[in-house]
C-alpha cells in the first residue's frame, strides 16, 4: 500500500538488527523506539473497541519485518515480497519462527521531517490507513483485528525520503520438537509438538508445496499483489477409532492426545526442488473456524 507522508533523514538495519544513522541526522534508534511502543498502543487500543485481546511484541517478527522495510526502502518498493522473491511468511519461518504470520505493509515516498514528533506522527497516519479499511477490500483491518492473533512485530526503516512500514501480525499456539528447514524430495519424517492449550483441537495438518523462490524485478514488485499460502497441499486427518473411515476411506495419521500432544508423519510429496509449509489447522472452541497455528517452511533444493 503507498501513501502519502512526511520524514526526512536515513535509517536501516543490519543482520544483527542494529539501527545505523547517517551521521548528522537525529537519533533514529530511539524514536524508532518509541514508534513501535505507540504503534502497540494503536494497535491494542483498536482490539480492545472490538473486544479481542490485546497484543504483546515478538521480537523474531520485529526483525523480520525491519529486514524487509530495509528491503521495501533501500530498493523504491512497497510488496509483501522481498527482492529475493521470498513471501512473509517464508521470511519468518526460515529466520527460525514456527508460528502463523499476517504481515501489513505500508509506504510513504515524499517525507519531510526526521523529528521524533512527526515520524511518530506519520507511521501513525500509515497504520490508520490499513486500519481505517472497508469491506471487502479490509484484509489489513481484518489483520490488525483477528483473535487468534497473540503477538505482533513491528518494522521500520527510513531511506531518504522513503518510509515503510511493515507490521507481522503472530499466532501462538503451538510448541513442536526441532523441525530441520532442509530435506530432500521425497523425505518423510515425523512433525510432532504439543498445543499449548490442551482444551484447543488440532483439525488437521496441511503440508504446502511451492516452486523454489526466485529474485523478482522492480517492475514486479510495482505491481500490489496479495500473497497467500499455495494450492498444492496434502491433508493429514486425524486418525480415527477402530472401525470408523473417512469419505475416502481411509483412517487419517495425525495421532493427538488428550494432554495436546500429537505426531504426524509428513511425506515431501513432490519431486522437484521447492519449499514446504506445514499448518496447523486449531480450533479454540469446537464451533469456531479454524486457523493456521504454524508455518513451518522446510526447502528442498
Amino acid at each position: 500500500m503507498q501513501s502519502a507522508a512526511s520524514c526526512l533523514g536515513v535509517s536501516v538495519f543490519d543482520l544483527d538488527f542494529t539501527e545505523l544513522v547517517q551521521p548528522g541526522t537525529e537519533d533514529l534508534v530511539k524514536t524508532f523506539d518509541e514508534i513501535r511502543a505507540n504503534l502497540l498502543q494503536l494497535v491494542n487500543e483498536e482490539r480492545a473497541v472490538e473486544k479481542v485481546p490485546p497484543l504483546v511484541v515478538d521480537e523474531l517478527a520485529t526483525r523480520i519485518a525491519s529486514k524487509h522495510a530495509l528491503d521495501m526502502a533501500t530498493g523504491n518498493f512497497a510488496s509483501h515480497w522481498g527482492r529475493d522473491g521470498l513471501k512473509p511468511y517464508q521470511r519468518y519461518s526460515l529466520a527460525g519462527g514456527i508460528d502463523a504470520t499476517e504481515e501489513n505493509v505500508s509506504a510513504a515516498d515524499n517525507t519531510w521531517s526526521g523529528k521524533t514528533k512527526d515520524l511518530i506522527q506519520d507511521t501513525a497516519y500509515l497504520h490508520i490507513r490499513l486500519y481505517g479499511e472497508k469491506p471487502p477490500a479490509d484484509g489489513h483491518r481484518r489483520a490488525i483485528l483477528a483473535p487468534q492473533h497473540t503477538h505482533v512485530g513491528f518494522g521500520l526503516a527510513l531511506d531518504q525520503l522513503r518510509l515503510r512500514l511493515v507490521e507481522v501480525f503472530v499466532a501462538r499456539y503451538v510448541e513442536l520438537t526441532p523441525v530441520r528447514r532442509e530435506a530432500k524430495a521425497g523425505d518423510t519424517f515425523i512433525f510432532a509438538g504439543k498445543l499449548l492449550d490442551a482444551s484447543h483441537v488440532l483439525k488437521q495438518v496441511e503440508v504446502f508445496y511451492e516452486p523454489l523462490p526466485k529474485a523478482v524485478e522492480s517492475t514486479w514488485l510495482a505491481v500490489s499483489q496479495h500473497y497467500s499460502l499455495p494450492d498444492d497441499s496434502v491433508v493429514l486427518l486425524p486418525k480415527l477409532p477402530q472401525g470408523l473411515t473417512y469419505g475416502d476411506r481411509t483412517t487419517g495419521v495425525l495421532k493427538v492426545g488428550s494432554d495436546g500432544k500429537f505426531t504426524v508423519p509428513v511425506t515431501l510429496f513432490r519431486p522437484t526442488p521447492g519449499i514446504y509449509t506445514i499448518v496447523c489447522w486449531i480450533k479454540r472452541q469446537r464451533s469456531e473456524k479454524a486457523f493456521p497455528a504454524t508455518e513451518v517452511c522446510i526447502r528442498v533444493e
